[in-house]
């Protein structure tokens, strides 16, 4: 037990460590590319409602192009998921679980934490773009969808590094 002139900090084992960044790094994969998703979401949705509102029969197209930049939300939590089994928190044998781990846990989880967040945001740039190019052209849905997942291209690679940084951690 800490003295009053100790840090609560200063009496955590290099093990106790380990599971805070590795805690850490789920919190970051899930939460930041979480927060992208959902403001990008958003703002893709409300682009679509106006779209959808003078022509309903567009609801599909603005759908499809609202959801795109919910994905990195999803790779997030994957990324998430993956650690906590991994690192042995969600079995609830932490035994092998030690300090050099949980960094290399919480570094897993930083491309897709930041990578998600960004590239969400960037994304439903693309997808409002896209949107209001549905509301005058029809016949754009192609076209909007490409200039959308060129933006999810980088979605991807930040899941595919965080994925193998898990994988051998």
């Amino acid at each position: 037990m800490p003295t009053e002139s100790q840090s609560i900090f200063a009496s955590l084992t290099p093990k106790d460590w380990g599971i805070i960044f590795t805690m850490l790094g789920v919190a970051f994969a899930a939460v930041l590319a979480g927060i992208g998703s959902a403001i990008g979401v958003g703002k893709a949705g409300q682009a679509a409602a106006g779209v959808v509102a003078e022509q309903p029969d567009r609801f599909g197209n603005c759908m499809v192009l609202q959801l795109l930049p919910g994905s990195q939300g999803i790779y997030g939590f994957a990324v998430a998921i993956l650690i906590l089994i991994f690192s042995g928190v969600l079995g609830g044998d932490t035994s092998a679980l030690t300090l050099e781990k949980g960094l290399s846990y919480f570094a897993a989880s930083l491309p897709i934490a930041f990578g998600g967040l960004l590239s969400a945001l960037h994304q439903a740039k693309v997808a409002v773009s896209g949107i209001h190019m549905l509301a005058k052209r029809p016949d754009g849905f192609g076209n909007a969808m490409m200039f959308t997942l060129m933006v999810e291209t980088y979605a991807l690679l930040s899941l595919i590094i965080s994925v193998f940084l898990v994988l051998f951690a």
